[in-house]
């Protein structure tokens, strides 16, 4: 049997409420990449920015794989 798939009328208001909630932060981590890759210079960034520019869109994987790979980490500054 096939079980039928919920409609948003059918959800309970708190799976509402995530599902929001959830939709908000990988649209968040989403710009906040897209953003990043803009705004760092190419030499910062591990390939291509057009890669990781497609890779950010696959949800919550994608951003996170920028940020944890994608980015060059910098030396820390010289304090003088």
């Amino acid at each position: 049997m096939k079980k039928k798939k919920k409609s948003w009328k059918d959800m309970p208001p708190a799976a509402r409420f995530g599902t929001v909630i959830v939709g908000a932060a990988q649209l968040a981590y989403l710009v906040a990449a897209q953003r990043d890759i803009s705004r760092r210079p190419a030499e910062q960034i591990r390939g291509s920015k057009k890669f990781w520019r497609l890779v950010t869109l696959v949800n919550f994987v994608g951003p996170s794989s920028y940020f944890a790979f994608g980015r060059k980490r910098l030396p820390p500054p010289t304090g003088k």
